[in-house]
């Protein structure tokens, strides 16, 4: 019924990039916009005026775009922490850990770069880190240490973060206009959240990426 409504409007769905065709995008009424929603393990970019959506627990997101040409997306991602040591990749750049957060990074940042974007013009906006595990109260900041460390060591612009705290959160983000939206999720229990990214964290520990990223 609702897609019914958008489509009697003649709006059409934006195209969407090769290579995202698996991410669940919709129309939200209640925005009045089209959606992308991302999965822990996910990232999406457009070139279109779309709105990307997830929700954060331990995970973070980074929220990238270049600011002239509207071309950005959003990531969502965890570190794996085989070794036990939840801070053994600091000061090791060649930990399992750091070039999995290198890789969820770099792969929005090529995406964008390749659907047209330039480095010289990014932005970006952190979200998420959140000590919502229980027994693992230190997992959120350990990805909020490594997203603020790569920011810093790529010299990106980082023009806004939303980071750490109790609770989950819904993140809203608009490429093309660079719009983002942070709610916590304080009165829900989000025990969906939680599970998801228990089980995303058991994935990625068992089978991390091997190899690196190069950024064009």
């Amino acid at each position: 019924m609702r897609r019914a409504s958008w489509r009697n409007r003649g709006v059409e769905l934006p195209e969407c990039l090769p290579g995202f065709e698996h991410i669940n995008r919709y129309w939200d009424p209640q925005h009045e916009a089209f959606a992308a929603k991302i999965l822990p393990g996910e990232f999406y970019v457009t070139r279109g005026p779309e709105m990307v959506v997830t929700v954060l627990g331990s995970c973070v997101s980074a929220c990238i775009r270049d600011r002239r040409r509207g071309i950005g997306g959003m990531n969502h991602f965890m570190l794996p922490i085989r070794g036990g040591d939840p801070h053994h990749w600091e000061g090791d750049p060649l930990s399992t850990a750091t070039r999995y957060g290198n890789h969820a990074m770099e792969q929005l940042i090529n995406r964008i770069l390749a659907a047209g974007g330039s480095r010289d013009e990014l932005e970006v906006k952190l979200f998420g880190g959140g000590r919502v595990m229980a027994g693992m109260t230190d997992v959120g900041q350990r990805n909020i240490e490594f997203a603020l460390e790569y920011v810093r060591t790529e010299q990106l612009r980082v023009i806004a973060q939303d980071l750490g705290g109790e609770y989950p959160r819904k993140v809203q983000y608009y490429p093309e206009s660079g719009r983002a939206r942070s709610k916590k999720l304080m009165s829900t229990r989000n025990d969906t959240v939680v599970r998801r990214e228990e089980h995303y964290l058991h994935e990625i520990d068992e089978r991390p990426v091997s190899g690196d990223v190069d950024l064009f």
